[in-house]
């Protein structure tokens, strides 16, 4: 099969589009004909790129753990799926990942692609919806009446929470640069700030939750927009110490199949819409990282993998 692979660590300059062995189902998986996938900017400094769960280096890798497709063939013992059905979730963090024409995947990891969805659509959904959905109700709480700040607004996580967010009735006010204000504010935000030319302090008060997706100055600056009994949830780093003020948690997405069930649902009902930014073909996987990593897609860049 053809993959993007990568022979050393370092940037995407470092991918390779080259041919690499087919996988194979062990049990429990499903191996999927993969028709799009997607990426996160950041997974090229995660360990679990390089190693597998022991710590031994598994290079060369596939990097990618976004997929939409078709059952290929399954393995021993796995059920609910059968060969041709239209599939989408999350692979495995320590396995090789979806930026090739073929993965296996663990199949409590994947559920019914939605089908008001095509493929490239599908696989922008998998990462952001379950991270959003995570950081929002998991860890965030949110309920309706309450509001929320989105750090990071017009990313594909951020255009995710702010639909999820509106509709559970929460107030949102999103952060982003200007380029995506018509979006953000299409979505369901009620306030948008423009990070070049306002201070997010200066509109947020006593916020219930705050939702960062960039880290950084801005997540340093949150704990001062949130009310005492308050959450800041971060997808990036550490929240700082607010000494008791608020509380502060930093997660990492986990693949969850009720999770990609209502996020189906939920894009089929007409609720959802993961926003695509820039659909490229896998042999450009090096410059899609690169657009990606340089800022200004908004939503997520997909990989198409072309069905000959």
């Amino acid at each position: 099969m053809r993959a993007l692979r990568f022979h050393g660590r370092g940037g995407p300059e470092g991918l390779s589009y080259e041919e690499a062995p087919m996988p194979e189902p062990g049990t429990g998986d499903v191996l999927v004909r993969v028709r799009a996938a997607s990426f996160t900017p950041t997974e090229l400094t995660w360990t679990s790129t390089w190693v597998d769960r022991l710590g031994h280096d598994r290079r060369p890798v596939i990097p990618g753990h976004e997929v939409s497709g078709v059952v290929e063939a399954l393995g021993f013992g796995t059920t609910r799926f059968a060969v041709g059905d239209a599939v989408y979730g999350l692979t495995d963090w320590y396995r090789d990942g979806s930026l090739a024409e073929y993965v296996a995947v663990e199949g409590r990891n994947l559920a019914p692609k939605p089908a008001s969805l095509d493929h490239v659509r599908a696989a922008a959904l998998p990462m952001p919806g379950l991270t959003a959905w995570q950081a929002l109700f998991v860890h965030g709480g949110l309920s309706g009446g309450q509001t929320v700040l989105i750090h990071g607004a017009g990313g594909g996580v951020g255009s995710v929470a702010v639909q999820l967010a509106r509709a559970a009735g929460a107030r949102v006010i999103a952060t982003g640069r200007a380029g995506v204000r018509d979006l953000v504010t299409e979505l369901g935000a009620e306030r948008f700030v423009d990070v070049d030319r306002e201070r997010f302090e200066d509109v947020a008060e006593q916020v219930d939750l705050v939702v960062d997706l960039v880290g950084g100055e801005a997540l340093r600056r949150s704990g001062a927009t949130v009310r005492e009994g308050g959450v800041v949830v971060s997808a990036v780093e550490d929240p700082p110490d607010r000494a008791g003020r608020a509380r502060g948690v930093y997660f990492v997405v986990e693949p969850d199949r009720p999770g990609l069930e209502e996020l189906a649902r939920r894009a089929d009902a007409g609720a959802l819409r993961p926003v695509v930014g820039e659909v490229l073909d896998l042999a450009e996987g090096a410059r899609a990282f690169g657009a990606k990593r340089r800022g200004g897609v908004r939503g997520k860049v997909v990989l198409r993998i072309s069905d000959a």
